[in-house]
């Protein structure tokens, strides 16, 4: 007795026990209040990331690449990726694990005992199950597919936080590139109403050609301010893509000078062979659609039934029994699994659907990307050789004002007219790196850029 007690205490603490955790929301918000680009876990998460590390911290300047990892280790979205891939794999140790065998203690009161021993029968029993057709080895198989998919859906996840990241740099690059180029067309546009009143006190201008100057230079002023307000929402725009508050951006220098390169169209070839075989979430969508095979040669091997063994003793009102045979088996009459295995034919026929979609949309949205970025490039091309010809007309306009040919008023307008020029540029600039980041999104990948998917690859872990 004493052996079979110490037995049941050792199984029990062997046991998992509950842990409460509870969530404050207070706290909650008071751990986002205190997230910053200075963050000493930071710091180890990116130097781990990048190989080696970064001296001074932080960093004097912020890249797309440091400002990624950055998004990667605070993000919620792939914090939430990084739990469903945790939930897949626990799935792989619930499909692996050994049914356990069921024990009976049965008991009967005989009246009036039949026997020559004591009116009762009794004794355990053993249910002792044994699946077959590799029931088991199917389901692990499957809760390893289903795992590879959480997997690679953390690595999807991370190129869309990168890419949220690229996009508000991209929108803080174009606004204060705007900034600079809008401040110095506002002082142009105000030295020209100055004048044109001045001229008009001196009978020189009519009235509606000083009107019109004002409102150029009421125009001018309002694109200003309008492009110092879309500054401040692209540095929210940024802050909510890390996972950080808008203060913590504060006093944050940036590297934005890999917005002033338009490298070349990849050829349209190697595009497509980067985007089948290196995008997440088609590979995900590979990985479902062979966790629905599993599926389905588990529905096939549940025709075979399993067995159960039953052996056992019993005490029967004297006579001592000792069973060896089988405790049950389902026979297949009524029910061979047919509808479990047609459910499933057509689970795996939906998720090659949906692969062989993802995929048709893939090349769809590869194609329509390579289209529009040589346009822009095209488009670029045509707005430099325009802004060439602005500046050309500017510095004849400078020399002519110089010598004396030209007054100051016309020279002014003639830097107003060339600031026009440079916003036009400035938006054919921007809408070829929109159009780059489309066919990056479409590949999932930089393109002249090797190293980043390692970095993409172990964004999974924290």
């Amino acid at each position: 007795m004493r052996k079979a007690t110490l037995i049941a205490f050792a199984w029990l603490a062997g046991c998992a026990t509950y842990h409460a955790q509870p969530i404050a929301p207070i706290e909650l918000a008071r751990q986002f209040e205190h997230r910053s680009l200075t963050s000493e876990g930071l710091h180890v998460y990116i130097a781990r990331e990048l190989g080696h590390d970064i001296a001074p911290w932080p960093p004097t300047r912020w890249n797309s690449e440091t400002l990624s990892m950055a998004a990667w280790y605070y993000s919620p979205t792939l914090d939430i990726a990084r739990a469903q891939w945790g939930t897949a794999n626990a799935g792989i140790d619930v499909a692996n694990a050994i049914p356990n065998p069921v024990l009976t203690l049965p008991f009967q009161y005989a009246t009036p005992n039949p026997g020559p021993g004591a009116p009762y029968t009794t004794g355990p029993a053993l249910d002792i199950p044994i699946e077959t057709a590799h029931k088991r080895g199917y389901r692990v198989d499957q809760a390893s597919h289903l795992s590879e998919a959480a997997r690679l859906t953390i690595a999807s996840e991370a190129w869309k936080v990168r890419s949220q990241v690229r996009v508000a740099l991209l929108a803080l690059y174009a606004a204060r590139e705007r900034i600079a180029i809008l401040s110095r067309k506002a002082e142009a546009e105000r030295r020209i109403a100055e004048m044109s009143r001045k001229r008009l006190e001196l009978g020189q201008f009519s009235r509606p050609d000083v009107d019109a100057a004002v409102l150029a230079d009421t125009q001018a002023q309002s694109d200003l301010a309008a492009a110092r307000s879309v500054e401040e929402n692209a540095r929210a725009q940024l802050a909510v893509a890390i996972g950080l508050p808008v203060a913590a951006l504060d006093g944050v220098q940036y590297d934005l000078d890999e917005f002033r390169a338009a490298p070349p169209a990849p050829p349209a070839a190697d595009a497509q062979r980067e985007a089948i075989f290196h995008r997440a979430d088609l590979l995900a969508s590979l990985a479902d659609y062979a966790a629905a095979e599993s599926a389905l040669q588990l529905e096939v091997a549940k025709q075979y039934p399993d067995i159960h063994l039953g052996p056992g003793y019993s005490y029967d009102t004297g006579i001592n029994r000792i069973a060896f045979g089988l405790a049950g088996i389902t026979l297949p009459i009524f029910d061979r699994n047919e509808g479990g295995i047609r459910e499933a034919e057509a689970k795996r026929k939906e998720a090659a659907t949906r692969t062989a979609a993802l995929q048709d949309a893939i090349l769809g949205d590869l194609d329509h990307a390579l289209a529009h970025y040589r346009s822009s490039l095209e488009a670029l091309r045509l707005s430099d050789a325009h802004l060439a010809d602005a500046r050309k007309q500017v510095n004849s306009e400078a020399s002519a004002f110089a010598a004396g040919n030209i007054d100051r008023l016309t020279y002014t307008q003639a830097v107003a007219d060339y600031q026009t020029s440079e916003i036009a540029r400035l938006d054919a600039e921007v809408a070829v790196q929109q159009a780059a980041g489309a066919i990056e999104d479409a590949m999932q990948q930089p393109f002249g850029h090797g190293a980043v998917r390692h970095t993409m690859s172990e964004a999974q872990a924290r």
